[in-house]
Protein backbone atom coordinates (compact mmCIF):
# COMPACT_ATOMS: atom_id res chain seq x y z
CA UNK A 1 0.00 0.00 0.00
CA UNK A 2 1.14 3.52 -1.01
CA UNK A 3 1.65 6.42 1.22
CA UNK A 4 -1.15 8.07 -0.24
CA UNK A 5 -3.29 5.05 0.16
CA UNK A 6 -2.46 3.91 3.47
CA UNK A 7 -2.97 7.95 4.86
CA UNK A 8 -6.63 7.48 2.81
CA UNK A 9 -7.31 4.56 5.28
CA UNK A 10 -6.61 5.89 8.11
CA UNK A 11 -8.10 8.96 7.73
CA UNK A 12 -11.68 6.80 6.49
CA UNK A 13 -11.08 4.92 9.97
CA UNK A 14 -10.27 8.03 11.95
CA UNK A 15 -13.67 9.21 10.62
CA UNK A 16 -15.64 6.63 11.45
CA UNK A 17 -14.48 6.23 14.94
CA UNK A 18 -16.22 9.91 15.46
CA UNK A 19 -19.44 9.05 13.61
CA UNK A 20 -19.93 6.26 15.93
CA UNK A 21 -20.06 8.64 18.72
CA UNK A 22 -22.17 11.04 17.43
CA UNK A 23 -25.75 11.49 18.62
CA UNK A 24 -28.84 11.78 16.71
CA UNK A 25 -28.84 15.54 17.20
CA UNK A 26 -25.41 15.37 15.69
CA UNK A 27 -25.56 13.60 12.86
CA UNK A 28 -28.36 16.31 11.95
CA UNK A 29 -26.24 19.20 12.39
CA UNK A 30 -25.43 21.53 9.21
CA UNK A 31 -22.40 20.59 7.71
CA UNK A 32 -19.77 23.09 5.76
CA UNK A 33 -21.40 21.99 2.76
CA UNK A 34 -24.26 24.40 2.69
CA UNK A 35 -27.61 22.43 2.39
CA UNK A 36 -25.88 19.47 3.49
CA UNK A 37 -26.14 18.00 7.04
CA UNK A 38 -23.24 15.93 8.44
CA UNK A 39 -25.16 12.74 8.01
CA UNK A 40 -25.97 13.89 3.97
CA UNK A 41 -22.02 14.25 3.68
CA UNK A 42 -20.99 11.03 5.73
CA UNK A 43 -23.72 8.77 3.32
CA UNK A 44 -21.91 10.92 0.27
CA UNK A 45 -18.70 10.25 0.67
CA UNK A 46 -20.04 6.16 2.02
CA UNK A 47 -21.79 5.02 -1.37
CA UNK A 48 -20.08 7.83 -4.36
CA UNK A 49 -16.83 5.91 -4.35
CA UNK A 50 -19.19 2.56 -5.05
CA UNK A 51 -21.68 3.77 -6.95
CA UNK A 52 -21.78 1.88 -10.36
CA UNK A 53 -21.83 3.48 -13.68
CA UNK A 54 -26.01 2.05 -13.85
CA UNK A 55 -26.70 4.23 -10.63
CA UNK A 56 -25.01 6.83 -11.86
CA UNK A 57 -26.62 7.74 -15.26
CA UNK A 58 -29.99 7.09 -14.01
CA UNK A 59 -29.51 9.65 -11.11
CA UNK A 60 -28.03 12.36 -13.60
CA UNK A 61 -31.24 11.93 -15.95
CA UNK A 62 -33.09 12.60 -12.84
CA UNK A 63 -30.99 15.20 -11.76
CA UNK A 64 -31.25 16.79 -15.62
CA UNK A 65 -27.67 16.22 -16.35
CA UNK A 66 -27.06 19.14 -13.68
CA UNK A 67 -23.62 17.21 -12.11
CA UNK A 68 -24.04 19.38 -8.57
CA UNK A 69 -27.33 18.44 -8.06
CA UNK A 70 -27.04 14.99 -8.70
CA UNK A 71 -24.20 14.89 -6.31
CA UNK A 72 -26.45 16.87 -3.70
CA UNK A 73 -29.30 14.62 -4.81
CA UNK A 74 -27.34 11.17 -4.56
CA UNK A 75 -26.09 12.34 -0.69
CA UNK A 76 -30.03 13.26 0.45
CA UNK A 77 -31.12 9.54 -1.06
CA UNK A 78 -28.29 7.89 0.28
CA UNK A 79 -28.25 9.54 3.89
CA UNK A 80 -31.78 7.84 4.30
CA UNK A 81 -30.42 4.78 4.90
CA UNK A 82 -29.57 5.90 8.45
CA UNK A 83 -26.50 6.15 10.28
CA UNK A 84 -25.93 2.52 11.03
CA UNK A 85 -25.61 1.72 6.66
CA UNK A 86 -23.50 5.33 6.49
CA UNK A 87 -20.68 3.69 9.21
CA UNK A 88 -20.73 0.11 7.83
CA UNK A 89 -20.32 1.25 4.38
CA UNK A 90 -17.04 3.68 5.31
CA UNK A 91 -15.78 0.99 7.17
CA UNK A 92 -15.81 -1.33 4.08
CA UNK A 93 -14.46 1.50 2.15
CA UNK A 94 -11.52 2.26 3.94
CA UNK A 95 -10.58 -1.82 3.98
CA UNK A 96 -11.14 -2.02 0.18
CA UNK A 97 -9.49 1.20 -0.89
CA UNK A 98 -12.62 2.49 -2.84
CA UNK A 99 -12.51 5.44 -5.09
CA UNK A 100 -15.48 6.91 -7.70
CA UNK A 101 -15.37 5.90 -10.50
CA UNK A 102 -12.40 7.52 -13.33
CA UNK A 103 -10.83 9.14 -10.40
CA UNK A 104 -6.66 9.06 -8.98
CA UNK A 105 -6.23 8.01 -5.64
CA UNK A 106 -5.27 11.54 -4.77
CA UNK A 107 -9.08 11.87 -5.37
CA UNK A 108 -10.51 9.89 -2.16
CA UNK A 109 -7.35 11.23 0.27
CA UNK A 110 -8.56 14.46 -1.02
CA UNK A 111 -12.35 13.45 0.58
CA UNK A 112 -11.68 11.85 3.02
CA UNK A 113 -10.02 15.43 4.19
CA UNK A 114 -12.35 18.16 3.45
CA UNK A 115 -14.89 16.17 4.18
CA UNK A 116 -13.70 15.29 7.27
CA UNK A 117 -13.29 18.94 7.97
CA UNK A 118 -16.78 19.55 6.42
CA UNK A 119 -18.18 16.91 9.40
CA UNK A 120 -15.99 17.91 12.06
CA UNK A 121 -16.01 21.31 12.12
CA UNK A 122 -19.50 22.24 13.20
CA UNK A 123 -19.34 19.58 15.54
CA UNK A 124 -16.13 21.39 17.41
CA UNK A 125 -14.15 18.13 17.34
CA UNK A 126 -10.69 18.42 16.58
CA UNK A 127 -8.29 16.37 14.78
CA UNK A 128 -4.25 17.35 13.17
CA UNK A 129 -4.54 17.52 9.72
CA UNK A 130 -1.87 14.74 8.71
CA UNK A 131 1.16 16.68 7.22
CA UNK A 132 1.72 13.33 5.29
CA UNK A 133 -1.81 14.55 3.89
CA UNK A 134 -1.57 18.32 3.31
CA UNK A 135 1.12 18.61 0.41
CA UNK A 136 -0.79 16.07 -1.98
CA UNK A 137 -4.17 17.15 -1.17
CA UNK A 138 -2.66 21.02 -1.46
CA UNK A 139 -1.28 19.82 -4.73
CA UNK A 140 -4.26 18.19 -6.19
CA UNK A 141 -6.60 21.39 -5.42
CA UNK A 142 -4.13 23.51 -7.22
CA UNK A 143 -3.57 21.27 -10.24
CA UNK A 144 -7.75 20.43 -10.98
CA UNK A 145 -9.09 22.48 -13.68
CA UNK A 146 -12.20 23.15 -14.79
CA UNK A 147 -14.78 21.61 -15.36
CA UNK A 148 -13.56 19.53 -12.80
CA UNK A 149 -13.27 22.75 -10.49
CA UNK A 150 -17.07 22.39 -9.90
CA UNK A 151 -17.11 19.42 -7.72
CA UNK A 152 -13.70 20.42 -5.60
CA UNK A 153 -15.42 23.96 -4.64
CA UNK A 154 -14.56 26.01 -7.68
CA UNK A 155 -11.46 26.67 -8.70
CA UNK A 156 -8.61 27.27 -6.23
CA UNK A 157 -6.27 29.16 -8.75
CA UNK A 158 -8.25 31.80 -9.17
CA UNK A 159 -9.29 32.17 -5.57
CA UNK A 160 -5.85 32.54 -4.13
CA UNK A 161 -4.64 34.70 -7.48
CA UNK A 162 -2.58 37.47 -6.35
CA UNK A 163 -1.93 36.42 -2.98
CA UNK A 164 0.96 34.64 -1.62
CA UNK A 165 -1.05 31.52 0.38
CA UNK A 166 0.95 30.44 3.34
CA UNK A 167 0.45 27.81 5.41
CA UNK A 168 2.56 28.30 8.60
CA UNK A 169 4.23 25.13 10.32
CA UNK A 170 4.65 22.87 7.19
CA UNK A 171 6.62 24.87 4.82
CA UNK A 172 4.25 25.40 2.11
CA UNK A 173 3.46 28.44 0.59
CA UNK A 174 1.91 28.91 -3.61
CA UNK A 175 1.32 32.26 -5.34
CA UNK A 176 2.82 35.88 -5.63
CA UNK A 177 1.54 39.17 -4.09
CA UNK A 178 0.60 39.87 -0.46
CA UNK A 179 1.15 37.14 1.87
CA UNK A 180 -1.87 35.20 3.67
CA UNK A 181 -1.07 33.54 6.66
CA UNK A 182 -3.01 30.24 8.14
CA UNK A 183 -2.65 27.09 9.98
CA UNK A 184 -2.85 24.14 7.37
CA UNK A 185 -6.39 23.32 8.52
CA UNK A 186 -6.97 26.75 7.95
CA UNK A 187 -5.19 27.16 4.02
CA UNK A 188 -6.83 23.65 3.38
CA UNK A 189 -10.14 25.05 3.60
CA UNK A 190 -9.27 28.17 1.74
CA UNK A 191 -8.01 25.77 -1.03
CA UNK A 192 -11.54 23.77 -0.63
CA UNK A 193 -13.56 26.95 -0.79
CA UNK A 194 -14.76 26.34 2.79
CA UNK A 195 -15.23 29.07 5.31
CA UNK A 196 -13.15 29.95 7.83
CA UNK A 197 -12.93 31.99 11.23
CA UNK A 198 -12.56 35.60 10.98
CA UNK A 199 -9.26 35.11 13.03
CA UNK A 200 -7.82 31.97 11.01
CA UNK A 201 -6.21 33.96 8.36
CA UNK A 202 -3.45 37.04 8.99
CA UNK A 203 -1.49 39.16 6.52
CA UNK A 204 -1.54 41.97 3.89
CA UNK A 205 -3.45 39.48 1.49
CA UNK A 206 -6.15 37.93 4.16
CA UNK A 207 -8.98 40.85 3.73
CA UNK A 208 -8.30 39.97 -0.42
CA UNK A 209 -8.70 36.29 0.20
CA UNK A 210 -11.49 36.64 2.46
CA UNK A 211 -13.58 38.39 0.00
CA UNK A 212 -13.19 35.65 -1.93
CA UNK A 213 -14.96 32.85 0.08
Amino acid sequence: MDGVSETTRSERLELVDLLETLTPQEWETPSLCTGWTVQDVAAHIAWAPVAGPGESVIGMARSGFRLNTFIADSARRWSRRGPAAIIGQLRTNAATGALPMGMPPLAGLTDAIVHGLDIRRPLHREHPLPPSAFRPVATFFLATRWPATAVVGGSARRRIDGVRLVADDVGWSHGDGPEVHGSPEAVMLVLAGRPVGPDELSGPGAETLRARL
